[in-house]
């Protein structure tokens, strides 16, 4: 999370900024988070700061997305409401609102996890995804297409929900809810109808009552998984879909409230049926497409952030990057192991010299088991992100392939898996 101040009128006008980091729990983070618990250090460290706070921003989830109105409106800063935020948050909460003023959604109920013999919602089928109303990326998110795999996944988010959803309902108690959430909590799983197609991010803002659509990017899984192997931008899809897609998110973030903050909405095309349907709404825009915008438009999505909260033009260049295309790539093992060989920053610094338009993050350290990286989803675990930008599809991916090659990494203590069982 950050703290930004206009270090004058003169460096106003020229858009120069101090900017200071203060302590918040990285999402994923181990142990019982409390969003409550760090706030006492983060006041003191803004109370400390010996500039004027002009904007509290941040790029996180949950615990970072609900501490920046929080801190906000103690401070004084531009920020959208705390409801707004939550609305997003929490899927059940955020699905009540969509169907206000959209029915481009899967079907979707509350799953008993009290009950001894779980089943699923009425009016909900298989296949579907089981996952709590608040979690880390897609940790304790689940595929399942029979009861035996649904009732397996419940004893699953039984054991693991409290984590988040216990500091989650800190939050929920500082709202005035409406009669639909009341009793809900934040500990409560949700049933969606399995949707397919193409997944999509739309990236946009909300700004004095208008919303306002910035890109578009395709996601790109894994051959027969659900983990991302890329996200693309712009997007490939014919411009009749973008329409709707720009249509629904429109419509959706009026009906949320959000204003002065960025978003990103991830939905599902289905061409064979030529549907669209909303899985998630992030209140944030995604700090994973900075790059991505960079290298295309010219200026990382993060410009968004800070101008909205500092009240300027939240506006980004159109097409004037460097390149015609860009992707962000997952590169993933689909097992559990020891990774070694890793290279150091002055091999990575050394590949990225080598190969243009692309920058390399590490996930792993040298000898960590995968496992033991937090944040994972349930079927995979990341091993590095490689972004790369050029002049087509092809290009992107002869640039993914030749830093994937010279990595060089090597896994041991290892046996195949595969996106329906990692192994322990």
């Amino acid at each position: 999370m950050l703290r930004c101040s206009a270090a004058g009128s003169e460096q106003a006008r020229r858009r120069e900024l101090r900017a200071g980091q203060f302590p918040a729990r990285d999402p994923g983070d181990e142990g019982d988070d409390s969003v409550l618990r760090g706030r006492p250090s983060t006041r003191w460290g803004l109370d400390a700061f010996d500039g004027s706070i002009d904007a509290i921003v941040g790029y996180w989830d949950f615990p970072v997305s609900t501490l920046v109105p929080i801190l906000s409106d103690r401070y004084g800063t531009r920020s959208t409401s705390l409801e707004s935020v939550v609305k997003c948050e929490h899927k059940y909460w955020s699905r009540l609102e969509q169907r206000k003023v959209t029915d481009r959604h899967p079907r979707f109920g509350m799953v008993d996890l009290e009950s001894a013999d779980p089943v699923p919602p009425d009016g909900v089928t298989f296949p579907m995804w089981l996952k709590p109303a608040l979690a880390y990326s897609s940790e304790l998110a689940f595929g399942v297409k029979d009861l035996e795999e649904f009732r397996a996944a419940v004893d699953e988010i039984r054991a693991g929900i409290a984590r988040v959803g216990r500091p989650f309902e800190e939050i929920l108690a500082r709202l005035d809810l409406p009669p639909e959430m009341e009793g809900v909590g934040g500990q409560v799983c949700l049933a969606e109808e399995a949707i397919e197609g193409v997944q999509v991010a739309v990236e946009g803002y909300a700004d004095g009552g208008e919303v306002t659509v910035s890109g578009v990017l395709d996601s790109i899984n894994y051959p027969d998984s659900s983990s991302f192997l890329r996200h693309q931008y712009p997007s490939m899809l014919p411009e009749p879909v973008l329409r709707r897609l720009r249509d629904v998110t429109v419509r959706v973030m009026r009906q949320i409230g959000m204003d002065a903050a960025t978003f990103s909405v991830e939905y599902f095309y289905d061409p064979q049926r030529d549907e669209i349907n909303l899985l998630e709404i992030n209140p944030r825009h995604s700090q994973s497409h900075a790059e991505m915008f960079q290298y295309v438009d010219g200026v990382p999505n993060h410009h968004s952030m800070i101008a909205l909260a500092l009240g300027r033009d939240p506006s980004l260049p159109h097409r004037a990057g460097r390149y015609a295309i860009a992707a962000k790539w997952y590169y993933r093992w689909f097992a559990d192991g020891a990774v070694h060989e890793v290279p150091t920053p002055d091999d990575i610094a050394r590949v990225e010299r080598e190969i243009p338009g692309v920058r390399i993050d590490m996930v792993p350290t040298e000898g960590q088991r995968l496992s033991e990286s937090p944040g994972q989803d349930s079927y995979s675990y990341e091993v590095a992100h490689i972004f790369t930008g050029g002049d087509s599809e092809k290009d992107l991916r002869e640039k993914f392939d030749r830093c994937v090659a010279a990595l060089g990494l090597a896994f041991d203590e290892t046996r195949p898996g595969g996106r329906d069982e990692k192994n322990p």
